[in-house]
């Protein structure tokens, strides 16, 4: 007996902490996907992002860098588009990605939402961003806000992916490199460490159980009612 009459049994799946054991132990590094939201010439999200992708790098990662530069508005080039082919192939690619945005009205840019808008939920039978991991950061050419993380935040989990917990803003950014487009020590610097460092973590420790981590109910009954059509059409 069970007082959930509209719970399927045969899709039903307990949560079991033995599924959660590593089976297989993956050995390559970390793969991280670092975007960024501005094509200026001296773009402080860029800046920020290199200081980033050293970080993860020296904390044993691959980290590759995605050039905006170039990639058309969405939708208004065919997807075939060679920046479009490579945007795709990186999110793929990735097991945990770095999103970078400058804060621009009070949000994130255009160039930076045009990337993800380019990525659809599914590529053939691959979630490309489903499972992976984020951290979340932005520049502030004024005072220290959080606008653009926040928002950050809402379309990764719309992406379906594990952001991390800390976060990276960096405000009135034009201080803080200096003129190698290095960033200039400073507890700004510090918390690029921290988040880098956490992402690392949480990529490790996830990267090998997401499959399991991101199993859903209403995907799997949605299959099975899928499967029960076809095995029970009368013709084809």
């Amino acid at each position: 007996m069970t007082d959930l009459p509209n719970l399927d049994p045969r899709c039903v799946d307990l949560p079991d902490t033995d599924r959660l054991a590593v089976t297989r132990t993956f050995t390559h590094e970390p793969r991280i996907l670092l975007l960024y939201g501005s094509t200026r010439e001296r773009s402080y999200s860029r800046l920020l992002t290199q200081e980033a992708a050293r970080l993860l790098r020296h904390f044993g990662a691959d980290a590759r860098i995605f050039d905006p530069s170039g990639l058309p508005l969405p939708d208004d080039a065919p997807a075939e588009h060679p920046k479009v082919q490579e945007l795709r192939e990186l999110m793929q690619w990735s097991e945990g990605q770095v999103w970078c945005s400058p804060e621009r009205h009070g949000a994130m840019t255009a160039v930076f939402k045009a990337q993800i808008d380019w990525v659809p939920l599914a590529l053939g039978a691959v979630r490309p961003t489903q499972g992976k991991t984020l951290a979340v950061m932005q520049v502030s050419g004024g005072s220290q806000s959080f606008n653009a993380v926040n928002q950050l935040r809402v379309l990764g989990r719309w992406m379906r992916m594990f952001t991390i917990p800390n976060q990276s803003s960096v405000p009135k950014a034009y201080l803080e490199f200096d003129d190698d487009g290095r960033m200039k020590p400073s507890p700004y610097y510090d918390r690029v460490v921290d988040v880098m460092e956490e992402l690392i973590k949480f990529t490790l420790l996830l990267r090998e159980r997401a499959d399991y981590l991101v199993d859903r109910y209403s995907e799997r009954k949605e299959s099975a009612e899928a499967l029960s059509r076809r095995v029970n059409q009368r013709t084809i």
